[in-house]
């Protein structure tokens, strides 16, 4: 049965899966702003912009394309759908991915399942890319990954379930700083959550949405770490 309330926490798996984190936390905001976190940084944008592009299928609608930028900006183009769902689905789609590679990290299968869908994704979003950015961060990821991959399987550096960790801390991170610097802190008026203020009749503004946006991703953020811990008891 899953230990929900955490009883006898922490054994030793669970104590190396919070130091984990806390120690990829305080180096990816230790390096925030060098070069070394720009390729982590822009996947946390691809995946935003899939997100939008998910969010557009499943509501029937059509994606025309999906561009990444160096500057760490994005767009996904798409036609139809139910505009409202696909609207918050970047930023919060953002979080949920990061949540489920934090979970699919705490198993050597998940973590292999998480790698190969990872990787697949990549290479279908190659084929909507819209600039040369995205598509050589597709590539240069996939090659990433099937290193990663080929070390895993065939030599003693057993680092599979550590880059998808690391991926996920990375993405959730930038997922709640991303809505708090572009949504709260200072008002993009082409923002997701002002379009969605201009569509939703509740009587809440850009910032607002932003707020609320940035909650339920922190809940993601601290739900991840909480299951964690419940799937390693």
């Amino acid at each position: 049965m899953p230990n929900w309330e955490l009883k006898n926490c922490c054994k030793h798996d669970q104590v190396a899966f919070l130091v984990t984190i806390g120690v990829f936390s305080i180096v990816i905001l230790a390096l925030w702003r060098t070069v070394l976190m720009t390729p982590f940084k822009l996947i946390t944008v691809f995946l935003h912009e899939a997100s939008h592009a998910i969010a557009c299928k499943l509501t029937c609608g059509h994606v025309e394309g999906i561009q990444v930028h160096a500057n760490e900006g994005g767009v996904t183009q798409t036609r139809g759908g139910i505009y409202w769902l696909i609207l918050p689905a970047g930023y919060l789609g953002s979080s949920f991915w990061g949540m489920a590679l934090i979970l699919a990290s705490t198993n050597l299968t998940t973590a292999r399942i998480a790698a190969g869908c990872f990787a697949v994704a990549l290479l279908v979003v190659l084929f909507v890319a819209k600039n040369w950015t995205l598509r050589g961060l597709c590539i240069g990821f996939i090659i990433f990954l099937a290193i990663i991959w080929l070390l895993q399987e065939t030599t003693k550096v057993r680092i599979l379930r550590y880059v998808i960790l690391f991926i996920g801390v990375m993405n959730s991170l930038f997922s709640v700083y991303d809505i708090y610097d572009d949504l709260i802190s200072r008002r993009v008026h082409s923002s997701d959550a002002e379009k969605f203020a201009e569509l939703c009749p509740c009587p809440c503004n850009g910032v607002g949405w932003g707020i609320i946006w940035g909650m339920i991703s922190f809940i993601f953020l601290c739900g991840s770490i909480y299951l964690g811990l419940v799937i390693l008891s």
